[in-house]
């Protein structure tokens, strides 16, 4: 594709503004999700407005980017943008919970454009020297979203409400695509090409049966709504789930044009890194949806400063995303990971541990030392992954990491969340009959999780009950990130089999390094 007219500066200025708004969507949405919760209830699907945002978001990704190499970047990059900004709009206006997972999950579809496609667009138009010159930019922005974000999400749901959460994405979608608009120019080929649409089903329905699956399988608290595992309704959705999942593998060996070339797997670094995309993003995804929900349920503190507590997490993985990057060229792509799934996994531990003591500081503390191993991951990942391939493929494999992360982090939050309402209704039938003395309607309305989180509800709890409640709250949230430390186990096996590639330095006659520290750290955090 020539870009002989792209005027380069404005190119970049509003691919940042898409990265701002992709990042600011995650650390803003994190802060207010709480406060959503306790305005419109329905706290047994917290991890649904999560969960239907990445379900979207990873099965439109592989299909942006076949159809970015099919037809455009710059086409396909605003037809995303446009469903972000109409998700989030929504979202905005959203009275219920079931709206409200209704419009991000259209937001969701949007989002599988921003990053993937931005780090391909990148790698057209600017040379390998340039990029790694830009590195500093690009974190930069991340770095900014990761200090604003909290703030402006604590200050919108204290002083407005958490309806302006979504609408601060507007202006920023908006200014993007006009810039883009005007300074983006492709040739793109006129020739006729066929689209995996019957491997887009496939896939589509496959992911979608395993979430509900996860979703709706344990808690048999709530009539009609959950399920026993062994269930018929379960059991079928994980079948169905297998079986489009089996189907779609077939479709891929027999299409001219497959959704996911199968062929790209047998390099080893791509398969390798995908796997431990997958796992490595369990981890990440539980501590920025369940970190702020402990700090508010269990240590009682406001919106405001509940998102904060993500600030620490999200600045370390910034920090280690920009100066490892700069060294990748110096050690093996498996010594950074490695690294990073030990640091990883000694923060989780120690997220394992908190319990009503825990302050602020120590989760602080705890979440810098996760994410330095967050941080020299995902930046890595993307960087083998793209160097792999030649530029004929850059769309499809620029969105194979944030794929197979989004799939990890769509069912990590899943069985997260599972493991949370199973263990917290677990411990409420002791807590209850520890306060027998309590009228039963008070009771009731005390053991509902919710009311940890609304601070007139939570001031009216006996200070003896409220202490259980918290217990129990804290064993709930607790049993996320032992979870997430098994997948991290996992990921680290997986990541003993990268080999020893690295990203080579480019010299006089060699072709240009496909991806660089660059694009990886841009894509770090989402």
């Amino acid at each position: 594709m020539s870009h002989s007219k792209t005027n380069l500066p404005l190119v970049i200025v509003g691919l940042m503004l898409g990265m701002l708004l992709s990042a600011l969507d995650q650390t803003i949405m994190a802060t207010a999700m709480p406060t959503v919760v306790e305005d419109l209830g329905g706290f047994t699907y917290y991890s649904w407005v999560f969960s239907i945002y990445m379900l979207t978001s990873t099965t439109s990704m592989p299909i942006f980017g076949k159809l970015a190499d099919l037809y455009g970047r710059k086409r396909m990059y605003m037809i995303g943008m446009g469903l972000f900004i109409l998700g989030s709009a929504l979202s905005g206006l959203s009275q219920n919970m079931t709206e409200l997972i209704v419009f991000r999950g259209i937001q969701g579809l949007g989002a599988g454009a921003l990053m993937p496609l931005a780090i391909t667009i990148i790698g057209d138009v600017v040379s390998l020297e340039q990029r790694g010159k830009m590195q500093g930019m690009f974190g930069g922005v991340m770095t900014i979203a990761s200090i604003i974000g909290p703030a402006i999400g604590g200050l919108f749901v204290d002083h407005l409400s958490w309806h302006w959460v979504f609408y601060i994405n507007l202006p920023f979608g908006i200014a993007a695509m006009v810039i883009l608009g005007i300074a983006l120019r492709e040739n793109v080929s006129k020739k006729k090409r066929s689209i995996d649409w019957l491997g887009a089903i496939t896939l589509s329905g496959s992911i979608i049966s395993i979430l509900l699956a996860l979703v709706l399988g344990g808690n048999t608290e709530s009539p009609g709504t959950h399920y026993a595992w062994g269930s018929g309704q379960i059991i079928g959705l994980f079948a169905i789930g297998a079986v489009l999942l089996a189907a779609f593998l077939w479709i891929q060996t027999k299409v001219k044009e497959p959704l996911i070339p199968l062929h790209l797997f047998r390099k080893r670094t791509i398969a390798v890194a995908s796997l431990v995309g997958f796992f490595s993003t369990v981890g990440l995804f539980g501590a920025i949806t369940y970190i702020p929900l402990f700090v508010q349920g269990v240590i009682g503190v406001k919106a405001s400063i509940a998102g904060y507590i993500l600030t620490p997490m999200m600045l370390a993985v910034v920090f280690t995303a920009v100066v490892g990057g700069r060294f990748l060229n110096r050690f093996s792509y498996r010594a950074f990971i490695l690294t990073g799934m030990i640091l990883m996994a000694a923060g989780f531990a120690l997220f394992a541990t908190m319990d009503v003591e825990t302050t602020n500081l120590q989760v602080s503390l705890y979440m810098v030392l996760a994410g330095l191993g967050m941080g020299l991951i995902m930046p890595t990942l993307n960087t083998a992954v793209i160097g792999a391939v030649g530029p004929e493929q850059r769309g499809i494999v620029s969105s194979l990491p944030q794929f197979f992360r989004s799939i990890g982090g769509t069912i990590g939050v899943s069985i997260m969340g599972v493991v949370m309402t199973n263990r917290l209704t677990a411990e409420m039938p002791s807590v209850a009959g520890k306060f027998a003395g309590v009228p039963a309607d008070q009771l009731k309305a005390f053991l509902n999780p919710q009311a940890l989180l609304d601070k007139a509800a939570r001031a009216k709890i006996p200070a003896d009950l409220l202490l259980e409640l918290q217990k129990a709250f804290s064993h709930g949230v607790t049993g996320v990130f032992l979870t997430g430390i098994i997948a991290i186990a996992i990921g680290f096996a997986c990541s003993l089999f990268m080999g020893g590639d690295r990203m080579l330095k480019q010299s006089a006659g060699q072709p240009e390094e496909k991806g660089t520290a660059a694009a990886g750290s841009a894509s770090a955090m989402h």
